[in-house]
């Protein structure tokens, strides 16, 4: 039985269902503060906080849980510079509780979502030997749980994998189930929310970067790819391994490159106007994905962008209204 911590949201959930779908039984443990019991199956659901021991005790008892995949998280880099206690809290505190509690009821393998904020401002493309960097709160509470994880590996034989991927996007091709975050700061949807008429203009934050454009360029991978990643490290990891991996495409797209493909898939003119870049944004994140590739045999399906805002634009018409 796999637990899936933060299963319910958007990237946990599409791994549940991939889960699944391989065979594997699920349970989802969820407080439902950012996720969504639609998104999932609502039989695997407890809904509860993961940083109340008692409860993962009981759902680890009860469930014959024997691994674990950990998405819940607070997320985003500009939103961690104001808030570096709550991040701090939900990221670290409450992940070393998890653990803590795993290692007392001998559950063998950890599975971590991670994030290539750990690297910061790398050349590319950043491989995982490369020099590891965070230049947010975010990124730097991230990499606070990847040195845990070694360490009670070292200490307690604790299988565990690390995936750090690169800007989730997308969402299934028939429109079923996709992103909907409030409020919502992810790039395509932001742009695709301009084409719904929800907002009167998307602001680029940033035109005076060293790149071709101007704009950041960043790694676009499909949720659907990230969420088989996930399933392939879970089945590929043994008590007492560590796996750390970048899931990524390799190929960088630019904030302005995306307004095309957004512009080219939607049909509409996309509005938008010129604003300051956020403290700690780097030029250029593009993964290196060589090593997943061949260690576990993972590939991206989804390897341009025009076909990722294809999926979210069938998710965004389909559920106007998120979920």
């Amino acid at each position: 039985m796999v637990l899936v911590i933060g299963g319910a949201g958007y990237i946990g959930s599409f791994t549940c269902h991939a889960l699944a779908q391989r065979g594997h039984k699920v349970v989802v443990l969820d407080d439902l503060s950012s996720g969504h019991v639609e998104a999932i199956d609502a039989r695997w659901l407890v809904r509860g906080d993961f940083g109340d021991r008692s409860v993962l005790r009981a759902v680890i008892r009860d469930h014959g849980v024997d691994a674990v995949m950990h998405f819940a998280a607070a997320t985003g880099e500009l939103q961690s510079t104001t808030d570096p206690a709550g991040y701090y809290r939900t990221n670290v505190i409450k992940t070393l509780e998890l653990l803590a509690t795993l290692q007392e009821c001998g559950v063998p393998r950890f599975v971590f979502s991670s994030s290539g904020a750990v690297y910061g401002d790398a050349r590319f493309p950043i491989a995982e030997n490369g020099p590891l960097r965070p230049q947010s709160c975010y990124g730097r509470t991230k990499l606070a749980v990847e040195n845990a994880l070694e360490d009670y590996r070292v200490a307690h034989k604790m299988g565990y994998a690390v995936l750090r991927y690169f800007n989730a996007a997308g969402a299934s091709p028939g429109g079923e189930r996709g992103e909907d975050h409030r409020p919502e700061t992810h790039l395509i949807p932001a742009l695709l929310d301009v084409a719904m008429g929800r907002r009167e203009a998307f602001v680029i934050l940033g035109d005076d970067f060293e790149t071709a454009d101007g704009t950041a360029v960043r790694d676009y991978v499909h949720v659907e790819d990230i969420a088989q990643a996930h399933v392939l490290a879970l089945e590929g990891l043994q008590p007492g391994q560590s796996i750390c991996c970048n899931v990524g495409t390799g190929r960088g797209t630019s904030v302005r490159e995306t307004i095309s493909a957004v512009e080219q898939v939607t049909g509409l003119r996309i509005a938008t106007r010129s604003g300051k870049r956020r403290s700690g944004d780097c030029a250029v994140r593009v993964a290196d994905s060589n090593k997943i590739r061949g260690l576990l045999g993972w590939s991206p399906r989804y390897t341009d962008v025009v076909a990722i805002v294809q999926t979210a634009w069938a998710w965004h018409r389909s559920h106007p209204h998120g979920y």
